[in-house]
């Protein structure tokens, strides 16, 4: 049973479509294997060399095809490669928890017929430029090299040269959550490279794999880097990264509906680079100026980590009920964002929450409101504008269907449309 939104006075919706530049790596398997190889070749590893296979807990959509092919050609090389996670303190700064995570993305043993050698441990390997210990995995230490694997693109915390990518995974990632927790006490711009200095120096990596992905969670450039060469490799994709980011194409909104943020989305579960990062950095210019946030749900592959709901200014209790405080806690305590698990008004129902938006745009504004409905701030091919903003939007936006009013289920939720949310990141992590 649903009931149409026309008493909430929301303005007539349209679903537009963005168009984003498709360019995109063909073969990407088969190009990744034969980069790995020429490494591979040039190294020559001994026979039954110990590998670790540093892995993330997001950002690659094809990981498990990355790691896969990572193992069969340090295999075939004749290594002995396993799996360590790479994640900070995120799967709730438990081993346990990041083996769940990385599960998740179908990389454990049983699918891969490697170890996954899980461990808070690690060892200092010195200390930076700043004064900050650096740490490595205990799993990533005692071997005979080691694999990073980053995807390069704008970080949601800060900006600088060098954001996220190979130099953070091994900095932060491969850190655990003591190294994060160390580089965290630092401004990240410094932290991240000043780091990875000190772990490229004294750690046995040996090449590291840096992906782009493009708007619709695909490859569009990879890389195959010696370790010298990781930070000159982040800073030159960074660049690539920034231009393909998606986002929404209006510099002002009175409302943005949010129907789902998590961790598989971002890393603050709203990616700040789209709803505004004066959100997590009050000092930056308000650009976009999105007046009202409202978030709506929380991923499942969240696992309860509801970190970055503290930029939204409205959420529903279903969303409040979906999160796991010990999961929130642990990562936001490392990342000493506190701010960032703040939980805003929160109000019973998707209805309630869209109402009070409306109405408080209203209030402010005799204009019509200016609204817009996304999936995530991952999936901005389409999305549902209101008429007022229809005007603004740039040429690469094409309204598609008439307009119509949201409707909600009896119960308050919204409904959701399958198409809408068709492309999920996590069926995309398990590799296509």
């Amino acid at each position: 049973m649903t009931a149409a939104a026309s008493d909430l006075g929301l303005p007539p919706m349209r679903l537009v479509r963005q168009t984003f530049d498709r360019a995109e790596l063909t073969d990407f398997e088969a190009v990744l294997a034969a980069k790995v190889r020429a490494r591979l070749a040039a190294l020559g590893l001994a026979p039954g060399a110990r590998i670790a296979i540093g892995v993330g807990s997001r950002g690659i959509s094809p990981i498990a095809a990355v790691v896969r092919t990572l193992l069969a050609e340090l295999e075939a090389a004749g290594a002995a490669p396993f799996i360590v996670p790479a994640m900070g303190s995120h799967g709730g700064g438990t081993a346990e928890g990041q083996a769940r995570v990385l599960a998740g993305y179908g990389i454990d043993s049983a699918h891969l017929g490697v170890p996954v050698v899980a461990t808070m441990d690690t060892v200092v390997l010195g200390r930076s430029a700043l004064g900050a210990e650096v740490h490595l995995s205990a799993a990533a230490h005692a071997v005979d090299g080691v694999v990073v694997i980053g995807r390069v693109k704008p970080h949601t915390s800060f900006r600088g040269t060098i954001e996220s990518g190979l130099c953070k995974m091994l900095a932060i990632g491969l850190g655990n959550r003591r190294g994060a927790e160390a580089a965290h006490a630092h401004p990240l711009a410094a932290a991240i490279p000043a780091a990875a200095q000190v772990a490229l120096a004294r750690a046995k990596v040996i090449f590291g794999v840096a992906v782009v992905e493009n708007a619709f969670d695909r490859p569009c450039a990879l890389e195959v880097v010696a370790p010298e060469d990781f930070p000159a490799t982040d800073a030159r994709l960074l660049a690539r990264a920034r231009a393909v980011l998606p986002r929404v194409p209006l510099d002002r909104l009175d409302v943005l509906i949010v129907d789902r943020m998590g961790k598989n989305i971002s890393g603050t579960g709203m990616d700040p680079n789209v709803i505004g990062m004066w959100r997590r950095l009050p000092e930056l210019p308000h650009e976009p100026d999105y007046r009202w946030v409202v978030a709506l749900g929380l991923t499942p592959e969240s696992h309860g980590n509801a970190t970055g709901v503290g930029m939204a200014d409205l959420v529903s209790q279903k969303l409040v009920a979906a999160i796991d405080a010990t999961q929130m806690t642990a990562n936001v305590l490392t990342s000493m964002a506190l701010a960032m698990a703040k939980v805003p008004l929160t109000l019973p129902s998707d209805r309630a929450c869209v109402a009070a938006a409306l109405d408080l745009a209203r209030r402010a504004s005799a204009r019509a409101p200016r609204v817009v409905r996304i999936a995530n701030t991952l999936q901005l091919e389409t999305f549902w504008a209101s008429a007022a903003v229809l005007p603004d939007l740039p040429s690469t936006c094409m309204p598609v269907e008439a307009a119509t009013p949201f409707a909600f289920q009896a119960g308050g939720a919204i409904v959701e449309d399958a198409a809408f949310h068709a492309r999920e990141p996590a069926a995309t992590a398990l590799g296509r």
